[in-house]
């Protein structure tokens, strides 16, 4: 019982607890806004089983409630809503009326307002289209001016008034422009003006190109005209230069309009002259420099003169390059190295106006740079060229041209000290080229001489020659017309072509700025060469020339005496130019001394060779019968010719200095001799009788007697004749048969056959020895014993010992 009771009691109040949670659930609901309903309906079916049942029988219970309520509410308000109605269904119709009525007055005052509305908008519109003119006029006021130096820029840019427009541009960027920019015309404009300025750089770009292509072609005419208003400020004006230190020289010819030197110093007459002169040329005359400056100003202004110095110097550069390239022809004439000079002078006097007459576009040190590399090239060139060059007439022009040509740029003050030194590298050429001329002029001298002394018929052909050659002889100067000089017709002709050569030489040193030693010092040693060199080379080669004979020699011999005592007026001569004692310290003397000495010294040598030569070909005429049995009892032809050629040629050598004369003697003589000797001794001559002994000693006797016969004065004693002692002494020892005192007395210096070489007795002997048996040399002996014969074999055998003991001893 107790049991159900509680159970009872513990149902009933699990639903107390149950109704108390579902009212809870009833209020939120009621209470809380939809959206948020569904946890508190989902705390329903989270609870008890069958709990949710509960809560719709309490939900029911709930509407129920309030559906109760809400027919209350109407019941009690029911017969209010029904009056209401009734009340506003009679307004129905008053509201219908007066709806009617303002319909109408509305009706009434639209149609009465339409006429005032209507001029109401066409004032508004009016006034509107006032405020709009006002503005219009105010902005327009503003625009004028822009436009105004708009249309300004475009005439300066159509008028090519460059600078003017690009001032007008940065007018109007900082100034009109800023106070429209709000317009698209302005906005247009801004856009258009830096195509404007790069159109405006490109134009005066392409006008400094065509400037710098005008420049090529007028760079020769100023270059000429510099040149030659040099030549002429050198040829009016030398005081002046001499006075004006070079370095501070300034240009007498303005050609790049600077102010020309004031002519201290200078005669009437010169100044006249030069007053007289053509009106001097400047580079503006000739080439128009605006492009320049123009460009110059133009990228200054936009900022980019950096550019354009750059561009500018490239380009000059690239110009000098081509300025400095010769043509391959240039040293065949003077005009070539004319235009090539003119063109370099025109370009370095228009870089000399540009760094004058703009400030920055180049430097002192970019021209410095120009000229320096210009310099290199030059005297690279010039090097070149004139090495090719065999004409001195076109070296000499050449070097006034490089004189004028340093001149000009020296007054631009450009350096030239190298173009000087590169003078004395031109000056050996042309002293080469001297040499190669005078050389052919001395061979024509020498191929037209006749060596013979030169006749002189009367008074004045005397004066003539002397007149042109120092020649002085009181012996001849007393003798009656006409008669002879000593030398040929070469001497004086060579005398005067010396002086000619010193005469060219001195044309280069003219205009170098050098001193009168120097200059004397140039003259003396170049014609040191022409004396030591081509005059030498051209009498030994005239010496050796076959058709040169013995007279010939005998009177290049007389030449070269001449000369050589001539060479002392030369040294004078050269005084005379040069106004330098030939006693200053270190001055050059002349070696034409050792010159002409040497030519007469090789002259004396071919003289003897040629005297040997002529000797042979006699020799070679000889024809003697090694095998005659007696002579003939005369000396042979040949050998008689031969003395009498001997005869008449030592005759010629009176004209001789006594010394050679002698020489020549004893050499023909000694030759002779040894020829006779060889001749005897030929390994080819098998065979000699004593008949050919006997006329062989003839001939040598004929020699002996032409030598005692004294054919060049000034031999003393028998000296002469001993030239033929080896012979003698050995015709001697055959002819006499004196073996026994040949063999006794051999190696006595008082041994009468001293001369006699054992070698030399032994193969004459074995010559002579009856080996065929049919020799005839011993007939004379046959009344004689047979020792005889042994005597003989006894002498070969006694020479052959000789023989062998002297080799064995060597």
């Amino acid at each position: 019982m107790n049991t159900v009771t509680i159970k009872a009691n513990m149902a009933e109040s699990e639903s107390l607890e149950t109704i108390t949670e579902h009212e809870r659930i009833l209020q939120e609901i009621e209470s809380t806004d939809t959206a948020c309903v569904g946890p508190t309906l989902r705390s329903v079916y989270d609870d008890q089983p069958n709990a949710h049942k509960r809560f719709m029988e309490k939900l029911d219970a709930r509407i129920r409630n309030h559906d109760r309520e809400i027919e209350k509410m109407c019941n009690f308000h029911h017969q209010g809503f029904v009056d209401a109605i009734t009340e506003l269904l009679k307004v129905r119709a008053d509201a219908e009326k007066l709806m009617g009525q303002v319909s109408d007055t509305n009706r009434r005052l639209q149609d009465a307002g339409r006429e005032v509305t209507a001029q109401t908008e066409e004032v508004i519109r009016c006034r509107i289209q006032q405020r709009n003119m006002a503005t219009t006029v105010e902005k327009l006021q503003l625009c004028i001016p822009v436009l105004e130096m708009y249309s300004k820029l475009k005439e300066q840019l159509e008028s090519k008034r460059y600078y003017s427009a690009l001032k007008t541009m940065e007018q109007l960027e900082n100034i009109y422009i800023p106070r429209v920019s709000q317009y698209r015309f302005c906005q247009i404009m801004a856009e258009t003006l830096p195509k404007l300025r790069e159109e405006i750089k490109e134009i005066s770009m392409s006008d400094l190109k065509d400037f710098l292509e005008s420049i090529r072609k007028h760079s020769d005419k100023i270059g000429e005209t510099a040149m030659r208003q040099a030549q002429q400020h050198r040829t009016f004006n030398s005081a002046v230069q001499k006075q004006v230190t070079l370095s501070c020289t300034k240009p007498l010819y303005g050609l790049n309009g600077r102010t020309p030197l004031h002519h201290n110093g200078l005669s009437t007459e010169a100044a006249d002259e030069e007053e007289m002169d053509e009106e001097v040329l400047t580079a503006q005359d000739l080439v128009d420099f605006s492009p320049v400056y123009r460009c110059l100003h133009i990228y200054t202004v936009l900022g980019d003169r950096e550019t354009f110095e750059n561009y500018y110097r490239k380009q000059r550069k690239k110009q000098a390059r081509l300025v400095l390239q010769p043509q391959s022809n240039m040293h065949e004439t003077v005009e070539g190295y004319r235009k090539y000079f003119n063109q370099i002078v025109g370009f370095f006097v228009v870089e000399d106006h540009i760094l004058h007459a703009t400030q920055g576009l180049v430097t002192r040190a970019f021209t410095d740079e120009l000229w320096n590399m210009a310099l290199s090239k030059i005297i690279a060139v010039l090097r070149t060229h004139s090495s090719y060059c065999n004409d001195p007439d076109l070296v000499l022009e050449l070097k006034n041209l490089i004189v004028i040509f340093a001149d000009t740029l020296q007054g631009y003050g450009f350096p030239v000290n190298r173009l000087f030194d590169l003078l004395f590298e031109v000056r050996d050429q042309y002293n080469e080229t001297l040499l190669k001329k005078w050389a052919l002029l001395f061979r024509d001298i020498f191929e037209q001489d006749n060596y013979s002394p030169i006749p002189v018929e009367n008074e004045e052909e005397y004066k003539a020659v002397v007149s042109r050659f120092p020649f002085h002889d009181a012996e001849i100067e007393k003798q009656q017309f006409p008669k002879k000089l000593p030398m040929s017709q070469s001497v004086p002709q060579i005398y005067s072509q010396v002086k000619e050569f010193i005469y060219a030489s001195l044309k280069f040193s003219e205009s170098l700025h050098r001193s009168s030693t120097e200059i004397d010092d140039m003259l003396r040693k170049s014609t040191n060469l022409l004396l030591t060199r081509t005059l030498s080379s051209c009498l030994q080669n005239l010496i050796k020339k076959p058709h040169i004979g013995l007279t010939e020699l005998v009177q290049i011999i007389i030449n070269t005496t001449h000369l050589e005592h001539a060479c002392k007026y030369l040294e004078d001569f050269i005084t005379n130019i040069t106004n330098v004692s030939p006693e200053t310290v270190h001055t050059t003397r002349l070696y034409g001394l050792s010159t002409f000495k040497d030519a007469r010294h090789a002259a004396e040598g071919e003289i003897y060779t040629k005297l040997n030569q002529k000797i042979d070909e006699f020799i070679q005429l000889a024809d003697y019968e090694w095998g005659m049995a007696e002579s003939d009892g005369r000396a042979s032809g040949y050998l008689m010719d031969l003395i009498n050629f001997l005869r008449s040629t030592f005759q010629v050598f009176t004209h001789l200095p006594g010394k050679v004369a002698q020489t020549a003697c004893m050499s023909a003589c000694k030759h002779l001799a040894t020829s006779l000797m060889q001749m005897l001794l030929d390994t080819e001559l098998k065979q000699i009788s004593m008949g050919a002994i006997q006329q062989f000693n003839l001939d040598v006797i004929q020699c002996e007697l032409f030598a005692s016969s004294e054919p060049v004065p000034g031999f003393q004693g028998d000296t002469l004749q001993l030239a033929f002692i080896d012979l003698r002494q050995l015709l001697d020892l055959f002819m006499v048969w004196d073996w026994s005192t040949y063999l006794a007395d051999y190696g006595q210096p008082t041994s009468k056959y001293l001369r006699v070489n054992p070698s030399t007795a032994l193969a004459l002997l074995e010559k002579m020895k009856d080996t065929s048996k049919k020799n005839n040399i011993f007939s004379q002996f046959r009344k004689n014993d047979r020792d005889k014969q042994k005597l003989i074999e006894t002498v070969v055998k006694q020479l052959r010992s000789l023989v062998n003991g002297m080799s064995q001893h060597s």
